[in-house]
């Protein structure tokens, strides 16, 4: 029965399909027949035949071309198993173990590829048209590439909407983190709708602020202040270690800019001759270092460092751990924006005190949240 009415349905797909080939202009007509074996969870092993068209254009959504599994329940918990960074040798052991049937590594590929378009689509969809903060970071992983094994990375977006809430905006892939591709990764948001940003934070990659000026000159940087901490850690030595990191605290737990500065002055009297490189950092970037001195406690909390993205990392990081190297770039995109779509289930709650933010945000930055009201 499921083979007739799968037939069935095949054919009179084809036979659409060819009245609108004749409507377009593009002659079009049967051409023979084609078979392959197809299993199902309910009905086990059968052969499934259909008709070709001779143009070859022919695309039958009942039954793509490369499925050989007919199940929505099977497919689902193989989405689901990869999504949890399960591998395909578990993945088919357990579809073995729990349906009796035999699922090989490409079938397996196959199921989960059908995220791809929807991954595209997500990746090329309208973005809002302001963003109170974004935090901006990057990954990196291995990836096999003609036999050999490449470092690629991995660029994630995290905004935070005009509601409060967490919305992952973009997934970059390149061969390298730098400037410059960040340069790209930000006039693409340009492009996809973001008018503007008012806080962007950001690691200290060098380059970073100015790229970010480049395409949004009003949004203020801020630089995260644990990656400025670890930055001058590489340069003192074990035994040091522990007090520079004691001096470092009045600094960036000051009151207020001038007084974080002051502070880091005495810590410049103090460690500039000994450890000049790790006074310097902090010296040549204080102006974006020092931007969330500007506002209160809780929105302090929320842009001095980039620890919202970075535990979303770790989340991702957890599931993809097992991979030792990603067969392709697309098999890595992938796997990341199914972990991510399930990271982003947890974001239904705006984030702590966003009333009282945004007070503070319309009193800041009035004139340009109303530029977008009618967009809100």
């Amino acid at each position: 029965m499921l083979k007739h009415l799968l037939e069935s349905m095949l054919e009179g797909e084809l036979d659409h399909h060819l009245k609108e080939s004749k409507a377009s202009g593009a002659p079009n007509r049967k051409n023979g027949r084609t078979k392959k074996r197809v299993r199902s969870l309910h009905s086990g092993e059968f052969e499934l035949e259909s008709s070709r068209d001779r143009n070859g254009t022919f695309e039958p959504k009942i039954v793509p071309k490369r499925q050989l599994i007919i199940t929505d329940e099977l497919e689902n918990n193989v989405m689901a198993m990869y999504a949890r960074g399960m591998s395909t040798r578990d993945i088919s052991g357990y579809v073995k173990e729990m349906y009796a049937m035999d699922i090989s590594a490409a079938e397996i590929s196959n199921i989960t590829d059908k995220v791809i378009p929807a991954l595209n689509e997500w990746r090329n969809r309208p973005l809002e048209a302001i963003y109170p903060f974004v935090f901006l970071d990057c990954m990196h992983y291995k990836v096999r590439d003609n036999g050999s094994v490449r470092t690629r990375a991995v660029y994630n977006i995290l905004g935070v909407n005009m509601d409060g809430r967490k919305d992952l905006i973009g997934i970059y892939l390149s061969e390298h983190e730098g400037a410059k591709f960040w340069l790209s990764v930000l006039t693409d948001l340009k492009q996809r709708g973001v008018e503007d940003i008012l806080v962007a934070c950001v690691d200290g990659l060098k380059g970073f602020p100015e790229a970010i000026e480049s395409v949004y000159p009003r949004t203020q940087v801020q630089l995260c202040i644990v990656h400025q901490v670890r930055s001058s850690l590489r340069y003192v030595p074990e035994k040091d270690r522990k007090a520079v990191v004691a001096d470092l605290k009045p600094v960036y737990q000051a009151n207020s800019e001038d007084q974080g500065y002051e502070r880091l002055l005495d810590f410049d009297e103090k460690w500039g001759k000994k450890y000049p490189l790790s006074v310097k950092g902090w010296m040549d970037n204080w102006g974006n270092l020092s931007t969330y001195f500007e506002y209160s406690p809780d929105i302090r909390r929320a842009i001095y460092t980039t620890n919202a993205i970075e535990a979303m990392h770790r989340q991702i990081r957890k599931i993809t751990k097992t991979k030792g190297a990603f067969t392709s770039d697309q098999a890595l995109l992938k796997l990341v924006y199914l972990a991510l779509k399930d990271i982003a289930k947890k974001w239904t709650m705006p984030i702590q005190n966003w009333g009282l933010t945004m007070q503070q945000l319309h009193i800041k930055f009035g004139d340009r949240i109303k530029a977008f009201g009618d967009s809100l």
